[in-house]
């Protein structure tokens, strides 16, 4: 009687390497609009991909949430770099990390902020140019030397193509116009920026005069009940974000399930969730 035949192994797929990652996060970028999910964890950035996000952008406000600290450079660099590589080491897809301020104020803090995130596998990173919540904004040449010495990092730490898309906190903070956001989108450019990321500007007719005059590509915040990606797109934004708007989502769905259990005693709010067997199959370990 003969054999009959094995099916074939199924050949590992290879993990793609860093400068795989951020040579791909480029390509969503120019091929755009990127939308970037953001996940707060390791399981929330396992879900996202699971739902085929093409690549995964970090919020520092859901990072510190999860481990019990407010945001607003409440972490430091040794937290914020041990939550980017769990992130990074739960998914496939690029990982761009959320790095606030740099944690620190010099362009040597910035530095080495970046050598870890790279260390920690990101292929992209988030500077913003505010030094707390709610201002002041570092004055343009002080984040112009920041974002060069993350491009410089970067290129030491052997990832010259990191992504470093710089945050203006101009508009979100109501500390300036679209003047304001144009000189520093110069400046970050010739700092060696690769995009420039404008939180608290939906308004797509300045949107639009936004893009059209920004050397750098542009990233939008959206928000429920704002315009969609559509629209975004329309207006010529390139990448959009949603900070922390998934992990509110996600904690107030458990405080309602558990304001349920607690006072009813019953489970409705847990109808349509995601099975065991599922969650449980998206982790490596």
């Amino acid at each position: 009687m003969s054999t009959p035949p094995q099916a074939p192994t199924p050949t590992p797929t290879p993990t793609p390497t860093p400068r795989e990652r951020a040579l791909r996060l480029r390509e969503l970028v120019v091929d755009g609009p990127l939308v970037l999910p953001n996940a707060w964890d390791a399981g929330s950035a396992a879900v996202i991909a699971s739902a085929g996000a093409p690549a995964i952008a970090t919020t520092s406000g859901g990072v510190s949430w999860s481990l019990g600290r407010g945001d607003g450079h409440r972490l430091d660099r040794a937290q914020a770099v041990e939550a980017a590589r769990r992130i990074v080491a739960a998914v496939d897809v690029p990982v761009t990390v959320d790095a606030e301020g740099g944690y620190g104020p010099t362009p040597a803090d910035v530095a080495a902020t970046v050598a870890a995130l790279v260390g920690a596998g990101a292929a992209g990173v988030n500077l913003e140019d505010s030094t707390a919540v709610g201002g002041p904004l570092f004055p343009v040449a002080e984040q112009a030397d920041r974002l060069r010495a993350a491009r410089t990092a970067a290129a030491a730490a052997g990832l010259p193509e990191l992504v470093v898309n710089a945050r203006t906190d101009v508009l979100l903070f109501g500390l300036g116009g679209l003047d304001d956001v144009l000189a520093r989108a110069e400046a970050y450019a010739e700092a060696g920026a690769d995009g420039l990321f404008v939180p608290g500007l939906l308004d797509l007719d300045a949107l639009a005069g936004l893009c059209e005059r920004s050397p750098l590509p542009v990233n939008a915040m959206a928000v429920a009940g704002g315009p969609t990606v559509a629209e975004l797109a329309a207006a010529g934004v390139r990448r959009v974000s949603v900070g922390t708007g998934l992990a509110q989502l996600a904690y107030t769905a458990a405080r309602r399930a558990a304001a349920e259990l607690l006072g009813a005693g019953t489970l409705a709010e847990l109808d349509g969730a995601l099975g065991f067997g599922e969650l449980n199959g998206l982790y490596r370990g």
